[in-house]
């Protein structure tokens, strides 16, 4: 008798590819031009930007172990930026957002630059966030102003989306990312968060992204609770903004990974409350959730197509979101380190576990930091070489490319926002 093959909850990458069937594979003659300007362009792996310092050497080691040879994506261009529809105002007197900016060096840091990002899209994407956080939502109070407009969430995601066919496409991710903001500042930590009761509060506040299905006695309390707090009312405009955009899949998907987010916040806060300093492992562990995997996980619908369900289901796919979200919040850790250690109360952050577990000075421990950061991102780029090489799938390959330039538009918007971050004076 021949070999049984894979069952059907086995599939493979290339049965996954075959089951959107012949159609979605003869795309690939017709796009030809996007498929090339999407795919892995080059073999090589650049170095990373800067010239290290003599005991930095080891942090800058080349990738090494089976498909690295063949790391086609490390070197990842980055086209010009989408230019905005037309008609597009521009604020008047609003900041030049969108002009170069001091940017801060992290010496033996692992990136790639991207351009600029289109200043008159950043303007436009600053304003109306603005707009939709003082007038729809009421997000803030005045005195908080001079913070919000010191995030530069316009930059922000102009940066990590160059390819949002339009200025309401790039407001999708906007809005998710201002409201994911005010739950961590408000719920859990600048603005009068607490891990006391923080179960309870996420747990509210996240029926305003995946809806309460309760009895019609019931059912108006529910909805009434949407506009209790701002953080509620940020979550509940921006998620029917994002359904309006997305498909059912893009937005059940997004509420996955926000459920893994809010799960992260509530580890951190149950360590917080124990004053508990996590093992290395452990901390990476709650950093794999408490991180920014919703923000990349939506490329595609900010870039106006759909990644199909079956693809990004695939575990080869979710290795790749989770090292990219990984990978991204470390570099957070790395350049909000300073900011941290002068807020009041002990943040934990992967420099300060690693020298309190590792028993390294601060130096060393940062340093080491780094090469935790360098090691993801490489493992990054290799396992989005190999999927891409593996699946070569139209959609597939711009999703892991925008994700690809979402990672490197983060590191961006981290590097060249001076408001909010400095770097320790350990060189």
């Amino acid at each position: 008798m021949p070999e049984p093959g894979l069952s059907p909850l086995q599939s493979s990458l290339p049965s996954a590819a075959a089951h959107f069937g012949a159609h979605v594979l003869a795309q690939a003659g017709t796009v030809g031009v996007e498929a090339a300007d999407t795919a892995p362009s080059t073999l090589s792996v650049p170095a990373a930007v800067g010239e290290p310092l003599p005991d930095l050497s080891r942090i800058l080691r080349g990738p090494s172990g089976l498909g690295t040879a063949g790391l086609s994506l490390a070197a990842r261009p980055v086209e010009p930026p989408v230019p905005p529809e037309s008609g597009v105002p521009v604020a008047s007197g609003a900041p030049a957002s969108g002009a170069p900016v001091e940017a801060l060096e992290i010496p033996g840091l692992y990136y790639h630059p991207v351009p600029e990002p289109d200043p008159v899209r950043v303007e436009e994407v600053s304003r109306r966030i603005k707009d939709w956080a003082v007038d729809e939502v009421e997000l803030f109070p005045e005195e908080w102003e001079g913070q919000f407009d010191g995030f530069s969430v316009g930059r922000y995601m102009v940066a990590c989306h160059p390819d949002a066919p339009t200025v309401d496409h790039l407001m999708v991710a906007t809005r998710l990312m201002v409201a994911e903001n005010a739950v961590d500042d408000i719920y859990c930590e600048d603005h009068g968060g607490s891990p006391i009761g923080l179960g309870g509060r996420l747990l509210l506040a996240h029926t305003a992204l995946d809806p309460v299905h309760t009895t019609a006695e019931y059912q108006p309390r529910w909805a009434e609770s949407l506009h209790a707090d701002s953080p509620r009312r940020a979550y509940r405009s921006a998620m029917e903004y994002f359904v309006r955009q997305s498909t059912p899949s893009q937005a059940d998907r997004f509420r996955h990974d926000m459920a893994r987010l809010h799960l992260g916040y509530l580890a951190e806060g149950a360590w917080a409350q124990t004053d508990h300093t996590p093992e290395v492992w452990e901390y990476l562990a709650m950093r794999q959730y408490n991180n920014f995997r919703p923000c990349p996980t939506i490329t595609d619908t900010v870039g106006g197509y759909e990644l199909p369900a079956d693809l990004h289901a695939q575990p080869a796919m979710q290795r790749v979101l989770a090292l990219a979200g990984n990978a991204s919040t470390i570099v957070n850790d790395l350049y909000s380190y300073t900011k941290e250690l002068a807020s009041p109360g002990r943040h934990l952050n992967l420099p300060v576990v690693l020298a309190d577990r590792e028993g390294l000075s601060e130096r060393d421990a940062y340093l080491k930091a780094v090469e935790v950061h360098n090691d993801l991102m490489r493992d990054f780029e290799a396992e989005t070489a190999a999927l891409a090489a593996g699946c070569p799938v139209p959609s597939l390959l711009r999703f892991l490319k925008g994700v690809a330039v979402w990672v490197d538009g983060n590191h961006y918007w981290h590097q060249t926002n001076t408001f909010r971050y400095s770097l320790p004076d350990f060189w």
